[in-house]
This record gives structure tokens, C-alpha cells and sequence, in this order.
């Protein structure tokens, strides 16, 4: 019985640890507050790789148009994907002068096969940009007006080369997709925390920025092409080799890009195991080190929920160690909660447990030796 309770214990306590500290980064990182207005000298060109996305571009078209940077000092690039539906006429009718479309079967032919399709859009938009400065996006985000220009502003102020900003779910209309929020929520936390403590770096490239320059200077995608995620984080570690001091985290909710939650189970897990996927593929070790933490704690809890169902009389330990777990979370999760205006979600984050913990173990298991479908694809 000791045995058990010490697999539980060791890891638990620094788990713990781990979420306090990350809570009192979050609680310390300063939003950004701008001051100076925009100098109308940065060029930005925003990069949208887009496949069968005909239902979602206009949303994000029309907020792009609502901009309140300058439509002269910004253009955006949309980049279909070899889409079966309406995507590009979606780009080509929609009427702004400052989008533009490009279509990767132009440069690639249908035959060729490619483990990213994604990083080889994305290559060929900024090889096309005009802009100084470069934003990326998915195409089912949604972002308010002073998107563009709060980010040129913490640009223009502290001039780092590569700018991670928050990501937030909307239209959680179902428990599951609430679920999926916590989850997205905490990631998004925790991304925070990792830039105000200075021990890591996270990133999700529906809502980053990066010089165009650097991107060249950091080799692009070069050496992570073949791996089919990672065209936000992976490519962040390269440029935080060359400036460890020029990545930072952009905290303020004008910048927050809020984008869509997966309607199926199924299409979660892919999802889920992609992201997990490039875990192992991560230069700074110190993620690492933390994502193994995180997942062997989840996997100690799941069997030793499998136990106390077996054996009653660890039911009370393992109910110690739910409590513990939830209030450490907890913890963290308020004050993160509070920033993204979601607070009403936390009353779904103790059931919640019963569906977090089996998916962490699942999915990471699948991250490293599965496969996955990502956009009608399959990835191995």
C-alpha cells in the first residue's frame, strides 16, 4: 500500500509546487498597457493558412477589415491549402483591397507529399510578404479591433523578435466544448507564466508575431519540416537560440485571439495528439522535463483510480489526492480565468476531472507512438 501512496506522493508534491509557482508568475506578469501611439513605420502582414475553411473566413475577414491599424500599413495573405470547398473564392470576392490569396497547388503539385503542409504555407507567404513584421492565424479565430495595433505598439516599444499573445476559446455552447476551454485555459496560463518566471517558453500560432527578418535568420523552418506540427513553437525554439532575451509574452485582451473548440470527440483527440506530439521534438528541455512531470502525475492518478475501484480501502487516499489535485489547479486557474472574462467555466472543473485525466494519458501515450488526422490527412 506504502508503495502506491510514494508513486502518488513524489510526484504530487512537486506537481504542486509547480502550480504555485506557475500561479504567482501568472499573478506577476504586468499586462501591457500602450502609451505612445503607433509610429505608422511597421509594415505587418498577416498569414492565414486556410484548408475548407469557406464557413469560418468571413468572420475573420470582416474583423481583419475592422481594424483599427492603418489598411496601407497592413495586408493580409491567406494561403488555401488545397481546399475541396469555396475558400479561395470566399478570399477573392470578399471586398478589401489589402487581402490577398495564395494557393499552394500553384507550388505544389497534388501528388507531392508533405508531412506540413502547414510550414510550407506559411514559407511561401512570408516569402511573398511586404511586411516587417509578421502575424499569424488560424482560419477559424476571431479577433477585436485594436488586434493589429496593440501588437505593433509592444512591438514598437520593446522591439523583441518573436511575441507570444493569448488564445481563448468561444462559443462553448456544450459541456464538452467547456471542458475544452479549462483545458485551453490552462495551457494559456501556464504560457504566461513560463515568460514571467523566465523558465520556459510556450506559444500557439494562432496568435504570435515575428520579425521577418529573424525568420530568415533563424533558418525558417529548415530542420523541423518534416515534422508536421510545431509551426508556432518549434519554430519559436530556433529563434529563441539566437535571442534568448528577444521572446516575449504579449499579456493584454485587446490581443486576444479567440478561436473555435473541436465539435467531436474524435476530432479532439486528434487534435490533442498532434499538439502532443512534438513534445519530445521541444530545444528547451526545460518544457520537457515539465510535460513528462504532468503526465506521469496523471497516469499515477488514473491507477490508482484503478486500484481504490479494486481495492476500497485506497478509495480515501485517492479522494486526498483528487482534492489536492483540484485545489492547486484551482489555485492557478482564478486568476487566469479572470483575464480571459471566463469564470463561469470554473463550476465545470471538478466533474471536468473525470474526462482531463484519462485524455492526458491517452493522448500523450498516442502523441509518441500513434498517429493522427489533421485536415482530411493522416500524420504519423
Amino acid at each position: 500500500m506504502y508503495f502506491i501512496l510514494i508513486i502518488l506522493f513524489i510526484p504530487g508534491v512537486v506537481y504542486g509546487l509547480l502550480m504555485l509557482r506557475y500561479g504567482s508568475g501568472w499573478k506577476n506578469l504586468l499586462p501591457f498597457t500602450p502609451v505612445i501611439p503607433v509610429s505608422g513605420n511597421t509594415k505587418v502582414t498577416v498569414i492565414i493558412p486556410a484548408r475548407d475553411e469557406e464557413d469560418n473566413l468571413p468572420v475573420l475577414l470582416q474583423a481583419l477589415k475592422d481594424q483599427t491599424y492603418p489598411a496601407h500599413l497592413f495586408e493580409v495573405i491567406v494561403i488555401d491549402d488545397f481546399s475541396a470547398d469555396n475558400t479561395a473564392t470566399v478570399v477573392t470576392d470578399f471586398p478589401a483591397s489589402n487581402i490577398k490569396l495564395l494557393q499552394l497547388s500553384r507550388y505544389l503539385s497534388a501528388e507531392q507529399r508533405l508531412n506540413s503542409y502547414k510550414k510550407k504555407a506559411i514559407e511561401l507567404a512570408v516569402e511573398q510578404a511586404t511586411g516587417d513584421l509578421i502575424m499569424t492565424t488560424d482560419a477559424d479565430c476571431v479577433m477585436g479591433p485594436l488586434w493589429i495595433s496593440t501588437m505593433v505598439q509592444y512591438y514598437e516599444a520593446y522591439r523583441p523578435k518573436f511575441i507570444a499573445a493569448p488564445v481563448s476559446f468561444y462559443k462553448e455552447n456544450n459541456f464538452f466544448k467547456k471542458l475544452q476551454s479549462l483545458d485551453f485555459m490552462t495551457m494559456q496560463g501556464i504560457t504566461g507564466a513560463l515568460a514571467a518566471l523566465k523558465s520556459g517558453t510556450m506559444c500557439n500560432g494562432a496568435n504570435l508575431a515575428y520579425e521577418r527578418e529573424v525568420f530568415y535568420e533563424a533558418g525558417g523552418f529548415k530542420g523541423i519540416d518534416d515534422i508536421a506540427s510545431g509551426d508556432d513553437m518549434l519554430l519559436m525554439f530556433k529563434i529563441y537560440k539566437l535571442y534568448p532575451h528577444g521572446v516575449l509574452y504579449l499579456k493584454n485582451e485587446d490581443v486576444i485571439v479567440r478561436t473555435l473548440p473541436v465539435d467531436t470527440f474524435n476530432g479532439f483527440m486528434h487534435q490533442r495528439i498532434r499538439w502532443s506530439s512534438k513534445a519530445d521534438k521541444y530545444d528547451d528541455k526545460r518544457l520537457t522535463w515539465v510535460l513528462a512531470l504532468v503526465y506521469f502525475w496523471n497516469v499515477a492518478l488514473l491507477f490508482m483510480t484503478i486500484v481504490a475501484l479494486v481495492l476500497p480501502a485506497y478509495r480515501p487516499w485517492l479522494l486526498i489526492f483528487l482534492l489536492y489535485k483540484v485545489t492547486v489547479e484551482y489555485y492557478f486557474l482564478i486568476p487566469v480565468a479572470r483575464f480571459f472574462h471566463k469564470t463561469n467555466l470554473l463550476f465545470w472543473f471538478i466533474p471536468g476531472q473525470l474526462f482531463h485525466i484519462p485524455y492526458i494519458v491517452v493522448a500523450g501515450w498516442l502523441g509518441k507512438f500513434g498517429s493522427y488526422q489533421w485536415k482530411g490527412r493522416k500524420v504519423k
